[in-house]
């Protein structure tokens, strides 16, 4: 395995072919269209994956020369995921144009391997998000992104007083008990990412990804013209997507504090993971309609509506992941009153979060150049 050159690049890198197009008049031509009439499918997207494994590699070696430097391995990591996930989600959308068992294993691969090294990042990114918010919940320290001091209370009264009181007490046995539990899954995926770094399955990706930087199994239908064969792929992530953001409660979202993401995390377990699972499905699909109009574009930089959208729906994701972690928490037995008031009121902010992110993402969306053909 020969790991990439110098430096880490996300989505900058060029690829190796160029993009094409039907006819001139077409309104969704490539960015170099003058390169790419001779252009087939197969060297389009054979351009595209030898980027993106250039990318794996030039992260992995970087990941692998860290040592102690902990921001510059998280930041590899980082660029390692995205990556993966890059290769993958177009191995799955451009799957006609490839052999499909050998592109169906390493996605699979792939997906293990991002799945693995994201559970460390999720931990912690989720323990700083928790306990940010209690202090600010219980006006015990700054709210975030602002140079104030405690949050003040709404009212003055009996009532308020003595709920801010009991926050005030529960929050710190709160914020101790997630530290304890989201600290221990933290050491546990630490340890589940290095031994999946230094195991056989690992290396047999890499190699694959190595091989893939320069050479693309292609199936036979890739010799023809990209302008003829790389639409229809792109084209059914695109409806995929549209069939399941029209199947999401939109006009409801529209409505700030409408509180049906409160009333549902509310619920059981099961019912709050139902509510959330079309919004997660949203968010997988938009991913990979982002990376089909990359290879389209030939790895240009991506539509910066898609790429707001795909922000709130992670904010959404990460609001969805920190309510259950409160409220997994709140079911520890025998903790105090005082302890659970606080976990019950981290819980319900982050699901108001959830709520919030909803809105956030169909204001987007009523401007997102995604248009259905």
């Amino acid at each position: 395995m020969t790991p990439g050159g110098a430096g880490v690049q996300h989505h900058e890198a060029d690829t190796a072919g160029s993009v094409g197009t039907a006819h001139p008049d077409r309104a969704d031509r490539p960015a170099h269209p003058d390169d790419a009439f001779e252009a087939t499918a197969g060297q389009v997207l054979a351009g595209y994956l030898n980027a993106r494994c250039a990318d794996f590699l030039r992260s992995l070696r970087l990941y692998g020369e860290s040592g102690s430097d902990t921001a510059a391995a998280a930041e590899a990591a980082s660029a390692l995921r995205c990556s993966a996930r890059r290769i993958g989600g177009t191995l799955h959308t451009f799957r006609v144009l490839l052999d499909p068992v050998w592109a169906d294993q390493l996605r699979t691969e792939l997906g293990w391997l991002s799945g693995t090294l994201a559970q460390e990042y999720a931990c912690t990114a989720r323990l700083h998000r928790l306990v940010s918010a209690l202090g600010r919940l219980s006006g015990s320290g700054p709210v975030p992104g602002s140079g104030s001091g405690p949050v003040p209370t709404a009212r003055n009264g009996e009532g308020s007083a003595a709920g801010a009181g009991a926050l005030t007490v529960g929050a710190s046995r709160a914020g101790a008990l997630l530290e304890r539990q989201l600290t221990l899954a933290r050491t546990r995926s630490h340890s589940a990412a290095l031994q999946a770094l230094g195991s056989s399955r690992f290396h047999a990706v890499a190699d694959a990804v190595a091989v893939l930087a320069s050479e693309v199994p292609l199936a036979p239908v890739a010799g023809a013209p990209a302008a003829e064969i790389l639409a229809a792929p792109r084209t059914a992530a695109e409806r995929r997507l549209l069939d399941a953001v029209s199947a999401l409660p939109l006009a409801r979202a529209a409505h700030p504090y409408n509180a049906e993401a409160l009333v549902h995390g509310l619920a059981t377990p099961s019912d709050g993971e139902t509510q959330d699972a079309p919004w997660h499905q949203v968010r997988l699909l938009l991913r990979l309609h982002r990376y089909a109009q990359e290879v389209h574009q030939g790895g240009g930089s991506p539509d910066p509506v898609l790429a707001e959208a795909g922000r709130a729906l992670d904010s959404h994701r990460d609001a969805a992941e920190a309510a259950a972690a409160a409220a997994n928490a709140a079911r520890t037995p025998r903790i105090a009153p005082a302890t659970a008031y606080a976990l019950g009121v981290l819980h319900a902010d982050q699901r108001l979060e959830v709520e919030a992110a909803r809105y956030e993402f169909q204001r987007i969306w009523q401007r997102t150049a995604v248009t259905a053909p």
